[in-house]
């Protein structure tokens, strides 16, 4: 019957109806498009099996009853290949998928001719993708080009091993997914592994009856100790540790740079402002006032970066290993280097009183901080002082000490002088404002946690992060300017449906969302102005957070959204990441500025690659670094089962609700089948769970109490309970009562202790009701918690 009905020449196109829900993001559902298109009883049939279509190939997502096109993928990401089309085309998902967003979407990928066919991806391989919309007109959203086969089909599952007394063991997995699944590993199985052991192990059975059954592949390490811990992320995400052996001499016959092909600013007193346990120092800064009487009130800075390019010449294995690596990647208890500790920590370390080579930007600023003028200069500095950020604000604070002391008036202040003109051009600018402080691990001797602690945000910071973006900015123009290829840092504006859910979001808390015009940083800062010592502060930063793109390189600029900048590249961190060096090889080509510069025969398209490359490296670095974290967290937490915590709602999903600790920053999950005998349904739009019953709303951001129930600090997983806070009381507009986790900004922190009360008590009251009606039999599913 239904296939009839879409035969029908009455039945709308596919395409007419995927334009209307793409026209009306997340407002809509079956009874508005059936609505739209004058569609009767019977062909709701037929375009209720149709959106199930639409939803299964990724052209739509549904949440609730609303659909909705789905979330916008990156230009390039990892995808894993999942099956092959009705003509033998291979299709494939996003690795990394929100289950916030729904289903993922399907890329049809396209196979690059002359590729060798041990090259060529198949079912189950991880691939790095190239994606762009499809135009070919077919049911799949996106065609992605392979630039690079990552892995062959994931056949390993990496866990710790536990040895039980009769020989062989368990493996408990290290996927938080996985948690809970345990392996056995038969005695004949084990091979060498100890108990406490970090293994990969290989899949033999995994259906019938019981534990699911594997065999050691590999010894990856020993995690007897949490200062072990970090292990565990450099395996599961494959992050190259060991250097090879051709590069590893490369650095054993690497000289000191010399003054030859270099200009001597050894005598500008440049100095270096960086953590107190920073290792690598890769970037000085100098100011003093410009004596041009055309720029009154201007400054001359002067912004030096460690020459790499010298070091790491293109083609060879230095270049090939930190190619393949991308970037640092930084954890708690040690780093993973781009590059071997003999350059980043050593030649390429502006370390006090050592000549170092170095890439050098001197920028004129006017009175009004805008840059007036910029020039490139390779040079052989030496480092005045090495200072960190807290002693160089306790200085110009009134605080010197025996090093600040001497260089207070003639490095110092001029340093800051000049901050504050840049300041005023930053300002103009308005860049997106976010304000997410960033908390810290201390670690003990052993490696386990001391304190996690949220490091104060000081001029020191701003200073050096304003002067970076500037000559971020400059070497950007330069290579526009002489018609050279480079890799952009490039951050889109927020797609359409993302500032859409955003706008609804605020209008429960009574904001309204400007957008008039092109979409500018501005707009979002009214936002967050608004809010500024509110209550509902740190839930709408993150809600903004939420709403952006995600930076990464390309090597087309479609400039800097968050920055509010037309043109921007990574020029100031060679040591640390491929990019910057991208940008120094460029450079020196340019400016014809000796031996190192990029290849005359490197293109665009060779470049695309590297930024996609990269761009993948910088993603996998931040999922290993935040899973670290966790884990080391969940360690620090495991003792304490039973305890109490205060935090805020982080995250709603089908799954139940996010909790964030206020002491620890950790997070961890409420399960929906917690939160009481109700069904609950997932408000996307809103951020919210509402109780169908008991209308009970628990929303982002609400201040919560809760138990710690379970840790799994393998997994880097929690598991809380609610105890208190959190839960309005809808009415029948959908809106919250007046009570605890009041959203209108005019009552926020004027709760009165009679509203919460009284609030508290409708809540418990709703629950024993829907409780009550358990009992009764008439809510005789409500033991299995509705989802969504």
């Amino acid at each position: 019957m239904s296939s009839k009905r879409r035969d029908d020449s009455s039945f709308p196109e596919r395409d007419a109806i995927v334009a209307f829900i793409k026209a009306h993001p997340g407002k809509i559902g079956t009874r508005e498009i059936a609505r739209e298109f004058g569609l009767k009883n019977a062909d709701r049939v037929a375009l209720k099996q149709l959106l199930r279509e639409l939803v299964d190939d990724g052209t739509i997502r549904k949440h609730g009853r609303r659909v909705a096109e789905p979330a916008v993928l990156p230009p390039t990401l990892l995808a894993d290949v999942t099956s092959r089309d009705k003509d033998g085309e291979l299709l494939a998902s996003p690795s990394e998928w929100d289950e916030q967003d729904g289903t993922p979407p399907k890329i049809l990928l396209h196979i690059p001719r002359r590729v060798r066919p041990e090259f060529i991806p198949g079912v189950g391989d991880r691939v790095l993708l190239r994606v762009e919309p499809n135009e070919r007109g077919d049911r799949i959203p996106y065609r992605g080009r392979v630039i690079k086969l990552i892995d062959h089909g994931k056949s390993r599952v990496l866990g710790i091993f536990r040895a039980l007394p009769g020989g062989g063991g368990r493996l408990q997995p290290v996927d938080k997914k996985q948690a809970g699944r345990e392996l056995n590993i038969a005695a004949h199985d084990a091979g060498d592994a100890q108990d406490g052991d970090l293994v990969s192990v290989t899949i033999v059975r995994s259906r019938g009856f019981g534990l699911a059954s594997g065999r050691v592949r590999e010894r990856l390490g020993s995690l007897a100790t949490e200062k072990a811990v970090s292990l565990i992320a450099i395996h599961s995400h494959e992050i190259p540790q060991d250097f090879s052996v051709a590069a590893l001499a490369e650095v054993a016959d690497a000289k000191t740079a010399t003054l030859k092909g270099r200009e001597d600013w050894r005598e500008v007193p440049l100095i270096t402002i960086d953590p107190p346990d920073a290792k690598d120092h890769d970037d000085a800064v100098h100011a003093e006032p410009d004596s041009n009487p055309a720029n009154e009130g201007g400054f001359i800075l002067t912004i030096a970066i460690a020459d790499v390019a010298y070091y790491v010449r293109p083609g060879s294995a230095l270049d090939r290993d930190a190619l393949q690596r991308g970037n640092s990647v930084y954890f708690p208890d040690r780093v993973v280097p781009m590059l071997p500790e003999r350059i980043s920590n050593d030649l390429c370390s502006l370390k006090p009183g050592e000549p170092r080579g170095a890439l050098a930007v001197r920028i004129v600023v006017g009175a009004d901080g805008r840059k007036r003028s910029h020039s490139f200069h390779r040079i052989l500095m030496r480092s005045a002082a090495k200072l960190a950020y807290a002693q160089a604000q306790a200085a110009i604070d009134g605080r010197p000490d025996d090093i600040t002391g001497p260089l207070l008036e003639t490095v110092l202040r001029p340093l800051y002088d000049a901050y504050a003109a840049v300041k005023r051009a930053r300002d103009e600018r308005d860049p997106l404002d976010l304000e997410l402080p960033e908390r810290k691990i201390v670690l003990k001797p052993d490696g386990t946690v001391d304190r996690v602690i949220v490091p104060e945000r000081l001029d020191a910071h701003r200073l050096i992060e304003e002067f970076m973006i500037l000559a971020n900015v400059a070497a950007a123009e330069a290579l526009e300017k002489k018609a050279l290829p480079l890799i952009y840092r490039v951050h889109d504006q927020p797609s359409v449906e993302k500032v859409h859910n955003l706008s609804e979001f605020l209008k429960t808390l009574d904001l309204s969302f400007a957008k008039q015009g092109a979409l500018r940083p501005t707009q979002f800062n009214r936002i967050l102005a608004m809010v500024k010592g509110h209550e509902a502060e740190p839930l709408v930063n993150e809600v903004v957070l939420r709403s952006q793109a995600q930076a990464e390189y390309a090597a087309e600029n479609y400039g800097h959204f968050g920055l509010n900048l037309r043109r921007y590249a990574h020029f100031t961190s060679p040591i640390r990441r491929y990019a910057d060096l991208v940008v120094h090889r460029a450079l020196l080509r340019a400016l014809n500025l000796g031996d190192g510069a990029l290849p005359a025969t490197e293109t665009v398209e060779q470049l695309g690659e590297v930024a996609a490359q990269i761009s993948m490296t910088e993603r996998r670095a931040m999922k290993a670094e935040r899973e670290t974290v966790d884990r080391l967290i969940a360690h620090f937490l495991a003792d304490r089962i039973g305890a109490t915590f205060a935090g805020r709602i982080s995250g709603v999903t089908k799954a139940g609700l996010f909790v964030k600790l206020t002491e620890t920053g950790a997070d961890g999950l409420v399960p929906i089948r917690s939160l009481g005998l109700d069904y609950f349904h997932y408000d996307e739009a809103r951020h919210a769970l509402t109780g169908s019953r008991s209308g009970v709303v628990y929303r982002l951001g609400d201040a919560v109490e809760v138990r710690l129930v379970e840790a799994a600090p393998i997994a880097g997983a929690l598991r809380f309970e609610l105890i208190d806070g959190g839960g309005t009381i809808a009415s029948r507009r959908g809106r919250a009562h007046v009570g605890r986790g009041e959203r209108k900004l005019g009552h926020v922190g004027k709760t009165t202790k009679k509203s919460k009360a009284a609030n508290k008590a409708s809540i418990k009251k709703a629950n024993k009701s829907a409780a009550s009606k358990a009992k009764s039999g008439r809510a005789g599913q409500a033991s299995k918690p509705r989802k969504g």
